[in-house]
């Protein structure tokens, strides 16, 4: 699946967006030891550098060394060239940087004016502006949506017979609504009109959007269910949904490095980061393009969606209501299915309560992460679609520093095992069309590696179950009556691979 962002390097550029010393989180109120403008800006230059040079893995070996690791060099080793991070503490930007450059090879650095492609960061901010006109009694989160639509509706079936498509359910992904998303289109490549895409009709090159089991029963990630929302929203404003957007949203947050903008203007190229490939390459023609804007069309900065994470946990206390009232933001943050709020996952309860959502398309990856309750989170942008992983690290450091315990690492067991098991599962595995696993024995080592990925080492929890260190990911191996693997499971997070033994 793919999706946005914008980012990265060594001339290190800080934006030092604000300071407070009396915060709108403050739990007292009470005024701090008054410090000088210097000596803060030393010590969050500290700070900075502690998160720069402690980038963690999701696993830590107990009893094993497990270092901090710096992130030129974890940026080299996933071939990201440009990054872009900003961080919130205390119910504001606290600090801003870009690192790298905005294509290998080049000499124009990212710095936090940079634009990326947010990817599937574009759904929760498209819910946003979905929940205002809700608010606005022009929607209503649990009406039939083909009571609404105009120039398209959903098609009918058996599944609908029962149960209507609702915009509750394409917010929450359990609408049972078909392709979780979209590649995106390349510069050589005529782009679809959003019918052509609905229907799955040339020269659209995903299948057509359909509901295709029982409705509201599970989540299944969809981000045709945002394509349905995105002609939903033009029918009902009879406006086009990038200026509906930047009127609705962006404009009232203050979003001024964003636009739902598919292509993207020519004049906002020069201060584009470029999208890269796992293997390092340039994507063809820098960038994809991605019609389905509701699901991954948003060009932004972290700077603007730390923007918009700090209006939802403004509102929810009734501090900000630019676009939601405190009880529509409440709406949005309520779990439905699973852990899934209206356009954001959800996690954790009272201090620890946070709401998040991650982007992949086509050479961009990124993460958000906001806290609910305490004024706190980060956003990290990359162009490459090595990102996630190095994202994932970079928001572990921001964790260690600004004391989130549930974004720190996981401590694992090594099993005592015979290496000499080993040897069964040496070969390669099919895991889709396009990609294999291969096992591998270096150096007494179990090592293994995707198509276009780094090799990592496997390590033992029993016979059968291995993880990794460098990933918070799983291998389980399978074996028929006979003693013989026939195939493996990767899991990473709620996704579970099959991948058949290749004789």
């Amino acid at each position: 699946m793919k999706t946005r962002a914008f980012l990265f390097l060594f001339p290190l550029i800080l934006t030092v967006l604000s300071l407070s010393i009396a915060s709108i989180f403050s739990p007292t109120g009470f005024a701090q030891k008054r410090v000088s403008a210097s000596d803060q800006k030393d010590s969050l230059n500290e700070r900075i550098r502690r998160v720069e040079d402690g980038l963690l893995l999701p696993v830590l070996v107990k009893g094993a060394p497990n270092p901090a690791m710096d992130l030129a060099r974890r940026m080299q080793f996933y071939k990201t060239p440009g990054v872009s991070i900003a961080v919130i503490n205390n119910g504001k930007i606290e600090w801003a940087r870009g690192y790298g450059v905005l294509e290998a090879g080049g000499n124009r650095f990212v710095n936090p004016e940079t634009l990326f492609q947010a990817a599937s960061i574009s759904k929760p901010v498209a819910a946003m502006a979905v929940l205002r006109l809700v608010q606005e009694n022009k929607l209503n989160l649990d009406e039939d949506v083909n009571k609404k639509l105009v120039s398209w509706k959903v098609p009918e079936n058996d599944f609908t017979k029962e149960e209507k498509v609702t915009l509750r359910g394409l917010l929450s992904h359990s609408a049972s609504i078909t392709v979780s998303g979209f590649g995106g289109y390349s510069s050589d490549k005529q782009v679809p009109t959003l019918l052509q895409i609905l229907d799955g009709t040339a020269p659209a090159n995903s299948k057509p959007i359909r509901v295709d089991a029982a409705l509201n029963k599970e989540f299944r990630y969809a981000g045709g269910g945002y394509v349905i929302t995105q002609k939903l929203l033009e029918d009902v404003t009879a406006k086009s949904f990038p200026a509906f957007m930047q009127k609705t949203v962006l404009n009232k947050l203050g979003m001024t490095r964003s636009a739902f903008q598919q292509p993207l203007p020519k004049e906002f190229w020069d201060s584009a980061a470029v999208g890269h490939k796992s293997n390092g390459e340039k994507v063809k023609g820098n960038w994809h393009t991605y019609p389905e804007m509701t699901a991954a069309g948003l060009w932004t900065t972290p700077t603007d969606i730390a923007r918009f994470a700090i209006e939802i946990q403004k509102s929810k206390i009734g501090k900000s209501n630019k676009v939601l009232s405190v009880k529509m933001v409440n709406e949005m943050l309520t779990p439905q299915v699973a852990d899934l709020g209206l356009g954001l996952g959800l996690h954790g309860i009272n201090k620890s309560a946070s709401f998040s959502h991650s982007g992949s398309n086509e050479g961009y990856r990124c993460l958000m992460v906001a806290y609910t309750n305490t004024g706190q989170g980060a956003v990290v942008m990359t162009n490459s679609d090595n990102g996630d992983a190095l994202s994932a690290e970079i928001m572990r450091s921001v964790a260690k520093e600004y004391g989130w315990l549930e974004y720190l690492p996981k401590e694992k067991v090594i099993a005592s095992i015979d290496p000499k098991i080993y040897e069964d599962y040496v070969g390669q595995y099919q895991l889709t069309i396009d990609s294999i696993i291969a096992i591998t024995i270096e150096e007494g080592k179990l090592m293994s590696q995707r198509t276009g990925r780094p090799k990592v080492e496997l390590f033992a929890e029993s016979e059968t179950e291995f993880f990794m260190k460098v990933v918070n990911a799983q291998i389980k191996f399978f074996k028929d009556a006979q003693g013989k693997v026939t195939g493996l499971v990767r899991r990473q997070g709620r996704s579970e691979m099959p991948a058949q033994k290749i004789k």
